[in-house]
């Protein structure tokens, strides 16, 4: 049996319930592929993104710090801008601006998710949804035979609530585990955010600079995570 013969039994045996769980696969599948994506197109070399930037302000060159900043993606490139953006503050002013914009930046990495973990959830009951159809089905064949009852007519109807049962549960276990993943992949980004704020924090303590009047750089989010957000939505 190929695989659109076996696809095509699904459909056919599983019954009306068997296409509410199709569009939940589907919503499973395209939350983490795009996920997986934006994750990918943020994902940096935190260690030498900030090596890089100590060198450039080291010689004070603190417009150039800011342009790698709004060129490099992700979430940690934002929260260092927004720190360099008052370096010539105290540490709790760099440390609220960085917060602020990491605050900002969480959503941001989280969307889609809570849908993911509603998917996990409620798949197994669509499934058992099911399962209450085909059961019924067969109480009506009972029912409507008296007596005699085609044992084919029957095993249609437990084939049903056996392949929804099976089909819901398979969904719920892929939607958790690609959730779980990603949920481990937002954290990974927060821990590189807050290490990456603190050294800058730390350095700018150390290395003070003298900001003056740059003009056209603000300590909003830049305009590239703005287009990733809207991208990102469905």
């Amino acid at each position: 049996m190929t695989t659109m013969m076996f696809v095509q039994s699904l459909f056919r045996d599983g019954g009306p319930m068997m296409w509410v769980l199709a569009m939940a696969f589907v919503m499973t599948v395209a939350i983490l592929c795009g996920r997986l994506f934006h994750f990918h197109r943020a994902q940096i070399d935190v260690h030498e993104f900030i090596r890089g930037l100590f060198n450039v302000l080291k010689r004070n060159r603190i417009a150039e710090a800011i342009a790698i900043c709004d060129d490099t993606p992700g979430p940690v490139a934002h929260v260092v801008r927004a720190a360099i953006l008052h370096g010539d503050r105290d540490e709790m002013t760099m440390r609220r601006a960085a917060d602020e914009v990491s605050y900002q930046e969480v959503p941001r990495l989280e969307r889609h998710l809570r849908l993911l973990a509603t998917i996990g959830y409620i798949a197994p009951v669509l499934g058992m949804l099911g399962t209450v159809s085909g059961l019924l089905g067969v109480f009506n064949e009972m029912q409507g035979k008296s007596h005699f009852v085609e044992t084919v007519r029957l095993a249609e109807h437990v084939k049903e609530a056996l392949l929804t049962t099976g089909v819901g549960l398979a969904i719920s276990a892929i939607a958790v585990a690609a959730y779980n993943y990603l949920v481990g992949r937002v954290e990974t980004f927060v821990l590189d955010m807050e290490k990456a704020s603190a050294e800058m924090v730390y350095f700018l303590i150390r290395n003070p600079i003298t900001l003056g009047n740059l003009p056209g750089f603000g300590t909003e989010v830049p305009e590239e995570a703005a287009a990733d957000a809207d991208e990102d939505q469905p």
